[in-house]
């Protein structure tokens, strides 16, 4: 083996290697288990959340493999509509100056799917970077030609069953994009702005309770008020109980609209009088709804004024009664600009009361970032009430499961209060829906246009356009766990890997994924006695990766980390380059820069793949946000060397040597015993802890194991017998045998954490263990049996016996490093209150004692004898004991003493100083004043220690 550990150089060979040979294929005998990667979008590239989902999916999945499982993790991508067609028209935009519409809907389709063959792989690439073991012989995509067929499936069953419709619904409307859009792609964003209060004048020589002939409303969108149908007011709010079922006049457009009661107004809020739109705001819907109150549309799909407003009923049918005519100065102009036209002609008719700052709430798309427009619009909905009572029994009775379990809450709260889903999207790109219309309106759904002309029985003269909108991403990837397996194919692979057995996902997509998955599946998979089949029986909830200050990571912060960076390295220049090549802001990108050389001065070190998982695995704590943690990561990657060169010390030691590995005779010591009986505890501990879906407590227990047992303790403890001329060959091949047997067992337990640099030392080690055979299993770790705990091999005594022995060692280490006594010098030790059982153990362990803790002599202190002057530390209930007579220069040891307790001294009236202050106390955080009062203690603890350390040598 090399001196040092160089991932790059093993990482890209291995992958190679197990992908080539087929090992992620599902294989084995054993029970089916299967997970689905939730398919990330063709357009994007790995972040921190999915390196830390893959990496735990993969970890499951390896682990799983390796127990025998029949394996399958399902990989593929999903097509993402509004963000493929976004990057398509940009392309076009900067290549060809055309737009979409330029080369029409064909064309530009076939240019989407060169796009995606040329550079749409870029995340599976990445997936390869991570090491995840996905069967890519069966990669799919949501507009493959398999999944087309499902998606049609589904769309066209659901609408023969009566469970999907067209209707004229208020959406999130894109005024850029001109499409509908799901509440997940809207993002809700802090931002001044302003509160109008106008006047609306009372109908009829009404009055208010205090004598005035209008009332005040108000508005943080002044340009919907020409769409107004109501004011609304508190049923229990006396100043306007008697104005209930009167009028006011809507001004500029002189509309007489009601003044209704409703619990919706807040009474306390404003004046208590709201105005009602029910077209433009979806809580003013609901009003309207309600009180049966018409919806009149003032805005075209650009969000601009209409020359006339579109008037429909409550119940969405056209409304021909009330006039849609609207003010002709407006007609065309932004909303923007009409709000400032409305403002001001308010204002010169003496209607403006007041203008307020204020703080909004303002929903923009996280594509286009324009300000949405709730829109009345005609779309396809899934009604959700039957689909949703089944998915929330399957949770309530324990078929699906949550980790945490506190996330069944989240989904039983939007479950109990479902919506119907809007499906339809205005896009070309996508699963383009299978309806057809005729001259007349009327609605044909089918899989074809010759189905729907058989399916109806259309004569061949009727002339049918097929709709121009596509399905909602959400509504094919809600197909995911049955569509990748073949479904509406009864393919064999469906039925032996569904349902599947966990889904790792974040709480942000619980309701717009998970619990649609939930409610197509048991739709349409069902068991062979009819009842439903649930996607998957457990939905695995992760944090969300914040920085290290605990900030969500986002571009315009400048604080996203690339795994690959992690992985790979990359320089100060590049980093910078990466982070603010695309700003167009100079000031921000400036910003951004600035923080960027703050905490990575010197770019981003190299660390390679397993040591980003391992920290990934260490931080999964289960639910909770996790923050990204710089120094972890050269931690682990200092674990890796670590593990590499403990592999080159067992491999010096039985390379070419009798390691007792066909069954000849061994001798073993207690270290030997000692570290084997650990192993199984170990592997206990890391079934527990991956069947609890803890793989922190998984990830710790190895790094405990490796390091501090293995590496730090027991190779240690191997020397005196390796490198004693006298120890018998028994005890040399049991030490041998011990040191590459339990170094491959371990090898296997962290592989799927690990799986790389595992693979690596296996190959080496595993021939020395007598891991061989004619099996394709012998060539790889990943297709190894996971170590189980052997109860035969728990040593309880020998684990007692080992746990005495370190600490035995540790307490003559400390006793050296209070005292300041070089390590290579040799001590004599006396044992004060040593009880039969310390004896025993001292005549069995003699040798390691004596070589590790580098000692002259060891001798037990006879009842009723004084020791000399000593240095002491407790193991249990004995008193460890080195006389320091001769061992230290008494007078120079008291002047490094003297100088330290002065060093201290003053250090301590500085805190005491600093800390009686009411300057500081009083004005400074409390954090900062509690981190100076921590301080102080430990000065002053060390103070005492170092002043007992004094008084023990002055009386030498």
């Amino acid at each position: 083996m090399d001196k040092t550990f160089q991932p790059g150089d093993i990482e890209n060979k291995w992958y190679q290697h197990w992908e080539s040979q087929g090992y992620f294929a599902p294989q084995g005998s054993g029970m089916p288990y299967s997970i689905m990667i939730p398919p990330p979008n063709v357009t994007g590239s790995l972040h921190m959340g999915h390196a830390f989902q893959d990496a735990i999916m993969d970890a499951l999945t390896r682990y799983q493999r390796m127990k025998g499982a029949n394996a399958l993790w399902q990989v593929g991508t999903d097509h993402a509509g509004i963000a493929t067609q976004m990057v398509v028209e940009r392309k076009l935009a900067a290549e060809h100056n055309q737009s979409r519409h330029d080369l029409g809907r064909d064309a530009f389709i076939d240019k989407v799917w060169e796009w995606k063959e040329e550079s749409g792989g870029t995340i599976t690439r990445q997936l390869r970077r991570l090491g995840a073991s996905v069967d890519w012989d069966h990669e799919r995509f949501t507009m493959d030609d398999g999944f087309y067929k499902a998606v049609q499936e589904v769309f066209v069953r659901l609408y023969d069953d009566g469970l999907i419709y067209r209707g004229k619904r208020l959406v999130n409307w894109d005024p850029k994009l001109h499409t509908a859009i799901s509440d997940l792609e809207v993002e809700n964003k802090d931002e001044k702005g302003h509160m109008w209060h106008f006047r609306y004048p009372l109908a009829d020589g009404a009055t208010t309770a205090d004598g005035k002939d209008y009332l005040v409303v108000a508005t943080t969108r002044p340009e919907t008020m020409l769409g107004d149908t109501a004011v609304a007011v508190n049923p229990a709010d006396e100043r306007y109980q008697s104005l209930v079922g009167k009028f006011v006049e809507l001004p500029l457009v002189k509309r007489r609209i009601p003044i209704v009661a409703d619990d919706y107004v807040d009474r306390e809020f404003g004046t208590g009088c709201v105005k009602i739109t029910p077209a433009h705001d979806f809580n003013d819907y609901a009003v309207g709804q309600r009180h049966s109150l018409p919806m009149i549309n003032v805005m075209d799909q650009d969000a601009a004024i209409r020359a006339e407003a579109e008037v429909f009923n409550s119940d969405s049918s056209a409304n021909t009664d009330l006039d849609g005519t609207l003010p002709a100065s407006y007609a065309g102009l932004d909303r923007y600009d009409a709000r400032k036209a409305i403002v001001a002609d308010l204002d010169s008719q003496g209607l403006l009361e007041a203008v307020e700052d204020h703080g909004l709430k303002v929903p923009r798309g996280d594509r286009s970032g324009l300000v949405i427009e709730p829109m009345l619009t005609d779309q396809w909905f899934v009604a959700t009430a039957e689909l949703a009572k089944p998915a929330i029994e399957a949770v309530e009775d324990g078929r699906i499961q949550f980790v945490p379990k506190q996330y069944e809450n989240m989904y039983f709260s939007w479950m109990r209060d479902l919506q119907d889903w809007c499906i339809s999207r205005q896009l070309w790109w996508g699963h383009r829906i299978p309806a057809w219309y005729d001259d007349a309106g009327n609605i044909y759904v089918a899989r074809s246009e010759d189905e729907a002309r058989e399916k109806y029985q259309l004569d061949a003269t009727v002339a049918l356009k097929q709709d121009d909108d596509v399905l909602d991403t959400w509504f094919s990837s809600g197909l995911w766990t049955f569509a990748t397996l073949g479904w509406p194919e009864q393919t064999e692979r469906l039925k032996t890997f569904h349902p599947t057995d966990v889904l790792v996902t974040g709480f942000d997509i619980i309701f717009f994924w998970v619990a649609r998955m939930i409610m197509m599946t048991m739709y349409f998979m069902k068991n062979d006695d009819g009842s439903p089949q649930v996607p998957f029986k457990t939905v695995y909830v992760t944090g969300l990766i914040r920085d290290e200050q605990g900030q969500k990571m986002s571009k315009s912060k400048g604080n996203v980390l690339d795994p690959l960076d992690m992985i790979d390295g990359i320089s100060l220049d590049d980093l910078l380059a990466k982070r603010t090549g695309n700003l167009m802001q100079p000031q921000l990108a400036e910003k951004i820069a600035k923080a960027t050389r703050k905490t990575f001065p010197e770019g981003i070190g190299a660390h390679g793949t397993d040591a980003l998982r391992f920290t990934l695995y260490s931080l999964a704590s289960t639910g909770r946000d996790i923050n990204w943690d710089m120094k972890r990561l050269e931690g682990y990657r200092n674990f890796c060397n670590k593990i590499w060169n403990a592999a080159r010390y067992v491999l010096m030691n039985t390379e070419g040597e009798d390691c007792g590995v066909n069954n000849e005779a061994v001798e073993l010591s207690l270290a030997d015993r000692w570290i084997i009986a650990r192993l199984q505890q170990a592997e206990a501990n890391v079934a527990k802890a991956m069947d609890n879906y803890r793989l922190d407590h998984a990830a710790q227990e190895i790094y405990e194991f490796i390091w501090n047992e293995y590496c730090d303790w027991y190779l240690e403890l191997s020397k005196p017998v390796l490198w004693d001329d006298n120890a018998s060959a028994e005890a040399k091949r049991g030490t041998r045998r011990t040191l590459i047997r339990v170094l491959e067992a371990t090898l296997r337990l962290a592989h799927p954490f690990m799986p790389f640099i595992t693979e690596e030392i296996w190959q080496r080690v595993a021939p020395i263990a007598g891991v061989v055979g004619s099996e394709a299993a012998a060539d790889t770790i990943m297709l190894q049996a996971y170590p189980q705990a052997d109860s035969r091999a728990q040593d309880d005594d020998a684990v007692a016996d080992a746990e005495w022995l370190k600490a035995m060692i540790v307490a003559v280490r400390n006793i050296r490093g209070e005292m300041n006594v070089p390590p290579g010098k040799a001590l004599d030790v006396t044992l004060k209150n040593a009880s039969a059982v310390d004896q025993r153990r001292l005549t069995d362990n003699r040798a390691f004692l004596t070589k590790l803790a580098k000692l002259d002599t060891v001798s037990v202190l006879a009842a009723g004898d004084t020791p000399p002057p000593s240095v002491t530390q407790l193991v249990g209930d004995m008193e460890v004991l080195v006389p320091m007579a001769g061992l230290v220069d008494k007078d120079a040891e008291l002047a490094r003493l003297d100088k330290e307790i002065q060093k201290l001294d003053k250090d301590i009236q500085r805190l005491s100083g600093k800390l009686s202050n009411p300057g500081f106390t009083d004005k400074a955080p409390a954090a900062v004043v509690e981190k100076e009062r921590d301080k102080l203690s430990q000065q002053q603890s060390a103070l005492s220690k170092l002043q007992q350390q004094r008084e023990t040598i002055a009386a030498l």
